[in-house]
């Protein structure tokens, strides 16, 4: 096929030279003011008299933060799915729905055409940094496969359409990037994700892949699968796609993962790099090294706010931007956006690592928050805990879930329940779940002086338990809600009890 790998270049070269010269704070300034101007006549933008707002403060003091909810409540619901002239000008064709990961609730986040073109560019922007590290690349001389859920999005009245982001990403693949993708129509269209991915494992070892993107969790078992067609061959991927230069991953904390991929691509040229691209808009790009944060990109439909994870609840919490956030600060993410969202609250948290071009570290989100005892753990600490037992054990992870276990009567403290499942063979020894669950509270108690104090004689809470469960359980519980493949996580930390208990059953069910 032909390499349109030296066109991408050009235009790469060009878009590199455009970001040099780029100042953050004006950029982002600029993004606003271009929101507000095409949004002023919607029924949102009357309301907040967006024509009368000429700076990011007065935008900060007449837009109030929201969350879904209110913004679906006060805007969206009553027009569902024909929105006109809402909260952004003209018709929204496309509603993305989320995996609920947290509680098991949906959202449906409107898609607007130029949500879909910022979603776009974005992508040709991973290329561009690929580019820019691996100058030799011919990306563009094979085929990306793209490792997402059902492209068959749900027909609504009013010629809308919803389903997994994405769907509506391979949907809107313009016509010139289409020799350069796989799978096919037919079997991006499949709803039945085992049955999809064993045809595309099969089949994609007679494409010449170059790239591959998708969530980090599903991704690799889906590798996993791709070199079990032929055992001979061994344990690198490289055996199976010899040509593969870029794995783009996101949607998920890489740090359980890394080992696997760091082992399955021993011998292999390709480059991780990872993307942080939500159903809301796409944020940021790994530009540099992994750990050296990813990228804001600041021209492309999005004005980024930042309030400190401590004043979220607060009365009014001080809304940063990018002209006045600090590195080493956890922030919750708050955007604006070319599809109507306003002041919305992503529940995703933050820290900056640089500040002359914004780059961040995702540390978590509001809702992967543990604190049923008063232990106050952090998404990151949780995180930390969990991926450093399975280091120090030398064991590789697939997932995890942890939920608290309230005590019972004649219970005098609750403890966590940890649910692990492992990529590398169950150590033989009888003890090592109490291991796990040993070297998971010495690193929070490390961590955590809440968590520490609880700890201390069992007094307010007890050791924790770990329970190691077969390959492929994760997976199949997934399935059973509905939520396997594409952009649906494992939820790391479950809190609602009837979801931790329904995990529970599945796992003692034969």
């Amino acid at each position: 096929m032909l390499d349109a790998t030296p066109l991408l270049a050009v235009y790469a070269a060009w878009r590199r030279r455009q970001l040099a010269a780029q100042d953050p704070r004006a950029v982002q300034e600029r993004q606003l003011m271009a929101l507000l101007a095409k949004a002023a006549a919607t029924s949102f933008g009357r309301r907040h008299r967006f024509d009368g707002i000429h700076s990011v403060a007065q935008f900060q003091q007449r837009v109030p933060l929201r969350r879904f909810r209110q913004l679906d409540e006060d805007y969206w619901r009553a027009g569902y799915p024909r929105l006109i002239d809402c909260t952004w000008p003209g018709r929204i064709p496309y509603f993305a729905v989320t995996s609920g990961t947290g509680s098991g609730v949906s959202k449906h986040i409107p898609v607007s055409r130029e949500m879909v073109a910022s979603n776009r560019r974005a992508a040709l922007d991973v290329l561009v940094h690929h580019l820019a590290a691996r100058p030799r690349s011919r990306v563009f001389g094979g085929k990306t496969l793209m490792l997402g859920g059902s492209t068959d999005l749900v027909a609504e009245p009013g010629g809308t359409c919803r389903g997994d982001l994405s769907g509506i990403a391979f949907r809107e693949v313009p016509w010139w990037a289409r020799p350069f993708s796989y799978p096919s129509r037919q079997i991006a269209l499949m709803t039945d994700w085992d049955r999809k991915t064993e045809i595309m494992a099969r089949e994609s070892l007679e494409q010449d892949i170059r790239g591959v993107s998708g969530t980090a969790n599903w991704l690799q078992l889906f590798l996993d699968k791709v070199m079990a067609n032929d055992p001979f061959r061994g344990s690198r991927l490289s055996a199976f796609y010899p040509r593969l230069e870029l794995i783009v991953h996101g949607g998920v904390d890489f740090r359980p993962y890394r080992g696997h991929f760091r082992r399955i691509l021993e011998g292999s040229p390709a480059d991780l790099r990872e993307v942080y691209a939500a159903s809301e808009g796409f944020i940021a790009i790994a530009d540099r090294d992994y750990g050296e944060g990813m990228r804001l990109i600041l021209d492309n439909g999005l004005f980024f706010e930042f309030v400190p994870v401590e004043e979220l609840q607060a009365a009014r919490p001080t809304r940063h931007w990018v002209g006045t956030i600090e590195t080493g600060v956890d922030y919750v993410v708050v955007l604006s956006t070319c599809a109507g969202l306003w002041g919305y609250i992503l529940d995703d948290t933050v820290r900056f690592v640089e500040r002359s071009w914004p780059r961040l570290l995702i540390t978590g989100r509001t809702s992967y928050f543990l604190s049923a005892f008063g232990e106050h753990l952090s998404g990151e600490q949780i995180d930390d805990a969990v991926t450093g037992a399975a280091d120090a054990l030398h064991v590789g992870l697939t997932d995890f879930a942890l939920g608290p276990l309230f005590p019972g009567p004649g219970q005098r403290a609750g403890r966590h329940l940890l649910i692990v499942e492992l990529s590398d063979a169950v150590p033989g020894r009888s003890s090592f779940p109490a291991d796990f669950a040993a070297e998971v509270d010495g690193r929070l108690q490390q961590a955590n002086l809440d968590y520490r104090d609880l700890r201390a004689g069992d007094f307010g809470l007890l050791a924790p338990e770990a329970r190691l469960i077969p390959a492929g359980t994760f997976s199949r519980w997934m399935r059973r809600r509905g939520r396997l493949g594409g952009q649906n996580k494992v939820p790391r930390v479950i809190l609602d009890p009837e979801l931790l208990a329904g995990l529970r059953t599945f796992c003692d069910s034969p």
